[in-house]
């Protein structure tokens, strides 16, 4: 099953496509959807929207998995945090992709087994996880450990092994 996780942001977005093949992970690809504060911001959701239907189709993933809204005390950055994730899933529903939702405690429970652990606990274990070389960058690894928590979801906590880079 390939995922493709995203970390919504409205001036960065990330995504990760993770693979499972029998029981390994695999990473497939990651990146951002990075745009400058001073673009309009509808131009940025459109370039979200954009960048990651081209993701899709290259990628072909079977369902998408988005980081849901924590709460925030700035109610117009949540509100833009709202739109973006929009725009990241109405990409896969274009695509006809099964969306999840997670939200960031549930994220980090399933990979580090504690719903409060550091960015750098997340970033650590999607490394470890994927067997990748270098540490990813925040909203790349936030995306990826995304899909990672869905094929945990789907498949059953601990029945996965660590996988390959691809």
């Amino acid at each position: 099953m390939r995922i493709i996780g995203i970390d919504p942001g409205s001036t960065v977005t990330g995504y990760g496509i993770v693979e499972q093949v029998n029981l390994r992970l695999c990473h497939v690809a990651s990146g951002r959807v990075a745009s400058p504060s001073q673009m309009l911001f509808h131009d940025r959701l459109k370039k979200i929207y954009k960048e990651l239907e081209e993701v899709i189709a290259c990628y072909k993933p079977e369902a998408m998995a988005v980081e849901d809204l924590f709460i925030s005390r700035n109610i117009k950055s949540a509100l833009k945090l709202g739109h973006a994730r929009g725009a990241a899933m109405l990409a896969g529903l274009n695509a006809d992709l099964t969306i999840a939702e997670y939200t960031p405690s549930e994220v980090k429970k399933a990979l580090v087994g504690y719903g409060r652990a550091h960015k750098e606990q997340v970033q650590q274990m999607v490394r470890t996880l994927l067997c990748l070389g270098d540490l990813p960058e925040s909203n790349t690894a936030d995306a990826l450990a995304v899909a990672i928590c869905h094929l945990h979801c789907c498949q059953g906590v601990g029945k996965l092994t660590l996988g390959s880079s691809r």
